[in-house]
């Protein structure tokens, strides 16, 4: 083993909202380059910087150091608007200290996302419905993996773009008007504001699979930064309440180009009592006066939902209990442990 390299996973060890963006700011001045690997614009990682509080959706939360380097991985799927509302804030505000690179393998969310997204959600109806964000995430992954989507490279290139755009709004304006009995989507709507993103979206592209092989050659600290968390992994979570990609440890794998063999140590965080965003069974979840008093001072209130659902009992009283609901949550945050074979556990308390 090489023992100068040193590459720290950062995963969510419940349904998300554990306060992962503490502990990234905790390590933060260690470390050389930070990186998502996955997700897209649903995530949402909280830093205190200088007295202000700082939310980012997409960008890592690296990007308020001096000198570090920030990277987007192939792995995520990435809203340009979001992106560029992210970038002009922190440069509004003096806090843009880092370097940004983008993979230009990294897919991009466009509108007809973010409206299948909602029309979809809205079709399954009551007790069917996922509680996605509306953020485009899954319609996205959708295209990227029946190789109908559009990567950031393909942003860079006018002609490219229209070529690919062309044939993509005709499928989805087939399933706009003949599905959901809506208006189609007019193709310069579309093309305009894309070719402007790409323009925007074009300093920041780069190789990043070199960019990280050559960090990890160098010895230098990288730290992955996960979104959600285990248990809304597209595999291993509580399908099909979960998110669209791979949130658990192996997706760091695919969603940067690093081997497994780079790893050094996977950080799993947990809260001490737990919460999810969504619907889906949550056989703890407290509706009364004590789970309010959490919520309110505990601040769990999801950046993208607005609708945190909360577990009734603490994690004390999960791992030492015998009742049938504390066991549920105990096994559990267990097995996400296991699966991660997570090499630290930071417990956040509110």
């Amino acid at each position: 083993m090489d023992f100068k390299k040193k590459v720290d996973l950062l995963v969510g060890a419940q349904w998300g909202d554990e306060g992962k963006g503490k502990v990234v700011d905790m390590l933060g001045s260690e470390v050389d380059v930070f990186v998502r690997f996955q997700g897209g614009a649903n995530a949402g990682h909280t830093v205190i910087s200088d007295g202000q509080k700082v939310v980012f959706h997409l960008l890592p939360s690296g990007m308020l150091y001096p000198g570090k380097l920030c990277v987007l991985g192939n792995g995520l799927v990435i809203d340009p608007e979001q992106f560029l509302t992210e970038t002009s804030e922190l440069f509004s505000k003096g806090q843009d200290r880092a370097r940004l690179a983008v993979s230009p393998h990294a897919h991009v969310v466009m509108p007809y996302h973010k409206m299948l997204d909602k029309l979809q959600e809205e079709a399954r109806g009551k007790g069917r419905k996922i509680g996605t964000t509306g953020r485009g995430i899954g319609p996205c992954y959708v295209d990227k993996y029946s190789r109908s989507g559009l990567r950031v490279e393909d942003l860079l290139n006018p002609d490219v773009l229209r070529d690919r755009l062309t044939y993509i709004l005709e499928e989805k304006n087939q399933i706009f008007t003949k599905l959901y009995s809506q208006k189609p989507l007019p193709f310069d709507e579309i093309y305009e504001p894309a070719k402007k993103w790409g323009e925007a979206l074009a300093p920041y592209v780069d190789d990043t699979r070199a960019l990280l092989r050559k960090a990890v050659d160098e010895g230098q600290h990288i730290l992955l930064e996960g979104a959600q968390a285990a248990l809304l992994d597209i595999d291993h979570g509580t399908y099909p309440y979960v998110t669209s990609s791979s949130t658990s440890a192996a997706g760091a794998f695919t969603g940067t180009g690093l081997a497994p063999n780079d790893l050094t140590r996977v950080i799993a965080v947990v809260k001490a009592y737990t919460t999810r965003v969504g619907e889906g069974p949550f056989p703890t979840e407290d509706f009364e006066e004590a789970g309010e008093t959490l919520r309110k001072n505990g601040r769990s209130n999801d950046r993208k939902t607005k609708a945190l659902r909360l577990a009734r009992h603490s994690c004390s009283e999960i791992f030492n209990g015998t009742q049938r609901r504390k066991r549920y949550c105990s096994n559990k945050t267990r097995c996400s442990h296991r699966h991660g074979r997570n090499q630290s556990l930071h417990v956040i308390r509110a």
